[in-house]
């Protein structure tokens, strides 16, 4: 399965969640207990991202970003916003200087 093709099915079984009952899913808990919740899984697993770079195991450290990244599709999709705005963003980025693009945004 292709990159893209991930990211279309994981954003389709994250919206159909919105449906489910929180005591039949993870995700669909994680939307029952509203915005907060997620932000707390959010920094949650960055500091374990963080940690996990720290060793000297990139199988964890891979782990522990794939845990970051779901959550933040998570936030994503209970913000009704989709992780394609997020890669159009990252591509008008390119060929920008990263110092540049950080002052327009200031």
């Amino acid at each position: 399965m292709s990159t893209n093709e991930t990211l279309r099915e994981l954003s389709e079984i994250l919206e159909q969640r919105k449906s489910s009952k929180a005591d039949e899913s993870y995700v669909a808990s994680l939307y029952a207990s509203g915005l907060e919740k997620i932000l707390s899984k959010i920094s949650e697993e960055a500091r374990e991202t963080v940690d996990a770079a720290r060793e000297n195991d990139v199988q964890h450290l891979i782990h522990e970003v794939a845990d970051l990244w779901f959550h933040c599709m998570v936030l994503l999709a209970h913000k009704n916003t989709s992780y394609e705005v997020v890669l159009e963003e990252l591509s008008k980025r390119f060929g920008i200087s990263g110092l540049v693009e950080k002052a327009q945004r200031n």
